[in-house]
Formats: structure tokens, sequence, C-alpha cells
């Protein structure tokens, strides 16, 4: 009895333990873009990899990470609850340091061809996000360095960012001015980073 006790501890543990890509939570410091890359110098070849690919700024991408996930590799959206008690699943399908729902991100698999791709690897999610808002310069025309609009573009899809959407939602405004400035600080920060 105590060894089958034993090896469900062990089995417990086991499922705990992570994404297998680095580590589930997030680096300490968020608002230090050189405190970050020094505790995860992978994240800093994944955000090369992806601006020599897709052509997105290293602090593009940080700031929009920042705002999706806050940099944990497993960040899902919270619950739903039915009667205020009894849970009915997420707000969506968003995964990931991207927050990649689940229709965009087959279609990313599939224009790549990238079957073993996984939004919880750091360098498939900025790779990911390189290819989402290099698609969003070709169709609307964003520059790849105007974090605001990419970000409108990238939570709205290109279609609402096309019809105005997110002209409706006050809140999504003054996040994507926070996205605008994190993205600023971050390039700052990076201009001096060892």
């Amino acid at each position: 009895m105590k060894r089958l006790l034993q090896i469900a501890c062990l089995l417990l543990l086991a499922a705990c333990g992570g994404s297998g890509s680095g580590s589930g939570s997030a680096p300490r410091n968020l608002d230090n873009a050189c405190s970050i890359l020094d505790q995860r110098p992978g994240y800093l070849r994944a955000f090369r990899a992806a601006e020599r690919n897709w052509g997105v700024p290293v602090h593009v991408q940080m700031a929009t990470i920042y705002q999706e996930s806050k940099f944990i590799a497993d960040a899902r959206t919270p619950l739903r609850y039915s009667l205020g008690v009894i849970p009915v699943g997420r707000q969506s399908s968003a995964f990931g340091y991207s927050q990649a729902l689940d229709g965009t991100w087959k279609e990313y698999l599939a224009d790549q061809n990238k079957r073993r791709a996984r939004r919880d690897n750091i360098r498939d999610a900025t790779d990911f996000m390189g290819w989402y808002m290099a698609g969003t310069n070709r169709s609307l025309g964003i520059s790849l360095s105007d974090a605001r609009n990419q970000y409108l573009a990238y939570h709205d899809g290109r279609t609402g960012y096309r019809r105005g959407t997110y002209l409706a939602k006050p809140w999504l405004m003054r996040i994507s001015g926070e996205i605008e400035a994190r993205a600023a600080m971050y390039q700052q920060q990076l201009a001096s980073c060892r």
C-alpha cells in the first residue's frame, strides 16, 4: 500500500512539472526587458528568429506577449461559471505565450507546415506572432513597428480591425496605448542591455 501511495505521489508531481518549454512561471521584473532576457536567454533567441523571419521588432513582440500572457507559457483565459459556481469552460480557446486561438493556430500550422509547433513554446509562439503581424502588415498596411495598431488587429482580428470594432471598446483602446508605451520602454531598455 505504501509503495502504491509513493507511485501515486510521483505521478502527481510529474503531472505538475510544467510544459517542458522552460518554465510555466513568468520571469521576475517584467518592467525590465534586460532582466527578462537575462533570466530567459532562450527568449532573446526566439525573438530574434521571429524578427529575422517576419520583420517584427523584438520590443513589439515583447510588449504583446506581456499583455497576452505576462510571459507565462501555459496561460489560459479565465473559466466561465454558471450560477456563479459551476465551471462551464474557458472564455476562449486562447492559450500559451501568444494567446493564439485554436482556429488561428491551426491556420498557422497548416500555412507554415509546422505539425509539431506548440503554443507553450516561446520559439513557436513568437514565430506565430511574427507570421500573424506580417500578414496584418500585408493586408492592412499596419507597420510592423506600430505596437498599438498591430495589437488592435491582433486582438480583434483583421476583419474586426478593418470594421473598427475596437473603437467601441474603450478598455481595449486604453490597453493598446499601454502596449505602445511598454514597447517604447522595452525598446529603450534593449538598447542598453549587455
